[in-house]
């Protein structure tokens, strides 16, 4: 859908992007993330064509992005802005006849919205009547109404109570569901972990990481499994000897669950080898790094472990 090649972009002396290159397949839910002012900002205005690049290629949908092609991308801003003094439906009418629907089937498909968010009450109310809350839920409907291809949401959850949140959640995965490629700027590492199927991490100018979500987060693993077991711990703890390292563990009625970080050169096949003999395995399973964890490692500096797969440089 979207390809970004050597995107370098400067204001005066200080440069906010330096040769990023990304790739956005389509139909996914594709996560931008990075720390306050580390370009993301610049990157969405460059793909919105609000500014533009000092070097580098965009590509949209396979060909070399043109003007015409923002009719086909949606964009909501962290920075939301509606007329106050509009009422809500005129509002949302002029603002789907900006995208270049015409005027009856804007009027059409804002209403079957508005019925459907049970928002129907707030046609003739002016805009400076809703919450937060509740103008933001008008402005997403007016960015994904003419039915973009690439739909850019930047902070979309901001200000909503935890179920128009999910609301939203569910109407992102169900435009992806039908074809639509999304784009979301967020620091919510929670929805990232719920939503997103590619992410790239920007920080201070450049990329940092680029992949698939669960490679990315397996690549910065720490080799730490939970064991479940029926059995004596100490036979377990000897069974390890110099392969793994038993670091806690914990009872659950007549299990126990330890957690064991595995030493370089030692598999979880040796592991379960090991232990078999000894005790009864119930399960076992890897401690996955949260994206918070990762966000914080990756700006930190701390690299993926070496021979991790679906990422990029």
């Amino acid at each position: 859908m979207l390809r970004l090649e050597g995107i370098t972009k400067t204001y005066g002396t200080f440069t906010a992007l330096d040769n990023v290159s990304l790739d956005v397949p389509d139909g996914v839910v594709f996560g931008l993330l990075g720390p306050n002012g580390a370009g993301k900002t610049s990157l969405i205005r460059i793909i919105t064509r609000i500014a533009m690049r000092d070097s580098g290629t965009v590509q949209f949908a396979g060909h070399p992005m043109i003007d015409a092609d923002v009719l086909r991308i949606g964009y909501l801003p962290e920075e939301r802005g509606l007329y106050k003094k509009m009422k809500v439906g005129e509002q949302a009418l002029y603002l789907a006849q900006l995208k270049g629907m015409p005027k009856g089937e804007a009027r059409t498909r804002l209403r079957a919205w508005f019925e459907r968010w049970d928002m129907a009450g707030w046609w003739n109310k002016k805009v400076e009547e809703l919450s937060k809350g509740m103008a933001q839920k008008v402005q997403f409907i007016t960015t994904v109404l003419h039915g973009p291809k690439l739909l850019i949401l930047d902070e979309p959850f901001s200000g909503f109570d935890p179920i128009n949140a999910d609301l939203v959640r569910t109407e992102i995965l169900r435009l992806r569901d039908e074809g639509t490629t999304v784009m979301l700027s967020t620091h919510n590492m929670g929805s990232v972990e719920e939503l997103c199927d590619h992410i790239a991490l920007i920080d201070k100018s450049h990329k940092v990481l680029d992949g698939r979500l669960r490679d990315i987060q397996k690549a910065y693993g720490t080799s730490i499994y939970r064991v479940t077991f029926d059995g004596q711990l100490i036979a377990f703890t000897h069974a390890l000897w110099t392969g793994a390292e038993l670091l806690d563990h914990t009872m659950h009625e007549d299990r126990i669950e330890a957690r064991v970080r595995l030493m370089d050169g030692t598999s979880v096949n040796d592991l379960l080898a090991a232990v078999m003999p000894h005790v009864r395995i119930h399960g076992v399973r890897e401690e996955v790094p949260t994206m918070h964890e990762v966000f914080i490692r990756a700006v930190g500096g701390d690299t993926p472990l070496e021979g991790s797969k679906g990422l990029t440089e």
